[in-house]
């Protein structure tokens, strides 16, 4: 198992190619939750994400063979990209397995950043396979995404940069995925400063370590699909397990709602973008998922790529949520200014009609009448109260649709 040395030494290795990210305080999350919080905001990192400091940490650690032949990894993400960013910086060829299903975006980075990229398999797991027996048929190094002592030395420098940047810091939250992350982030913390409190957060759908935990060892669980996908990690990592049994103080798990629900309160209150892991951890604060009231806590936002078709269906969600967007079925007659008086009482309310669509056949429409869905643009809640009741006020027949 690592310790504080090997950590330490890790940080002199990398600080000249890694960002010093910042780790602010947060006045709206501060008032949310009552805390005082702070965002350590690693998805500041060139390739968006964590990943680069243990990538790097274990590529500066090979021989010169082990340059001269090449690296080799699995991902379909984050440390694929990490590998190759780093890999390419310091003249080492880099081989990636990427599973075929990998959005086009993150082939092209990955491509993007010097690397030889080879799509195959169905899943990680079988991209992983493929690249273990190419490590051992070209003689190329394997970098594990997690399950290595150096990579995982890499990502607890980021436990010693917050206790630097705030030394009386009492809690650090940190996502959960195969370990490596929340593994050297509480043996760095708990070493340097054993009364900090360390908290790890797994999607629900997922929650590999918190599953290890309860069983002593690492178990492998059914795959399952959660925006949450840099920790949709299948099973916990041998040499990560013993870490967070020996530092970590507690394993939550969060929905995919409030995953979603945090990467919008990031984006719209912080101006901060973050994948699905690098919000679960804000997300288990937000929902009161941590025993913790008045205290100075450090939130991981670790990871910021996240697909823009996602993206753009998280925003909708939010705002569905939010009330801030509604869709409406009316029931209207069919006939000449019908929709005309319709659309002027829902002027004269001040809803921004976005989008409609017309139903003649469906929805239980009488004969000689029509059905129209309308999404608006609302204040809020009571604004859609006041629509509704308007309608009502009107004789429309209406259902809003959620």
């Amino acid at each position: 198992m690592i310790g504080l040395s090997d950590i330490q030494t890790a940080l002199a290795r990398i600080r000249a190619d890694i960002r010093v990210s910042p780790c602010n305080h947060s006045e709206t999350f501060s008032a949310l939750t009552n805390n005082a919080i702070f965002l350590k905001l690693d998805n500041q990192q060139r390739t968006g994400a964590f990943k680069e400091r243990g990538a790097l940490n274990r590529m500066l650690t090979l021989t010169a063979d082990e340059r001269a032949r090449g690296v080799i990894a699995a991902s379909a993400g984050n440390h694929a990209q990490g590998v190759a960013y780093h890999a390419g910086r310091h003249g080492i060829k880099a081989r990636i397995l990427m599973p075929l299903p990998t959005p086009l975006t993150k082939v092209s980075a990955t491509r993007g950043y010097g690397a030889e990229v080879v799509l195959h398999g169905a899943n990680y797991d079988e991209a992983y396979a493929r690249a273990v027996e190419n490590a051992g048929q070209d003689r190329l190094t394997l970098i594990h995404a997690f399950d290595d002592d150096a990579v995982i030395a890499g990502q607890g420098t980021l436990g010693l940069e917050i206790l630097q940047q705030h030394p009386d810091i009492e809690a650090i939250v940190v996502p959960i995925g195969g370990g490596g992350l929340i593994g050297g982030i509480a043996c760095a913390a708990k070493e340097t400063k054993p009364s900090v409190l360390i908290f790890g957060v797994q999607p629900a759908r997922i929650p590999s370590m918190k599953a290890a935990v309860a069983e002593g060892r690492p178990v492998t669980l059914d795959s399952a699909k959660t925006i949450a996908d840099g920790i949709a990690v299948r099973r916990a990592g041998e040499r990560t397990l013993p870490l967070v049994e020996k530092y970590v103080d507690d394993i939550v798990t969060v929905e995919e709602e409030e995953i979603a629900n945090a990467i919008l309160l990031l984006l719209e209150r912080e101006k901060t973008l973050a994948e699905g892991a690098g919000a679960a951890a804000l997300a288990a604060i937000l929902n009161r998922k941590l025993p913790l009231a008045a205290k100075r806590v450090a939130v991981l936002v670790c990871g910021g790529n996240i697909d823009v078709t996602l993206l753009a269906r998280i925003i909708e969600r939010g705002l569905v949520k939010d009330g801030r967007l509604v869709r409406l079925r009316v029931h209207l007659p069919d006939y000449p200014g019908a929709l005309h008086r319709l659309t002027g009482i829902l002027a004269d309310h001040r809803a921004n009609i976005v989008e409609t669509a017309y139903d003649r056949a469906y929805h239980g429409v009488n004969l000689g009448d029509t059905a129209i869905d309308i999404t608006m643009e609302t204040r809020g809640p009571e604004h859609i109260s006041e629509l509704l009741a308007a309608l009502v006020a009107d004789g429309y027949t209406h259902e809003r649709i959620l």
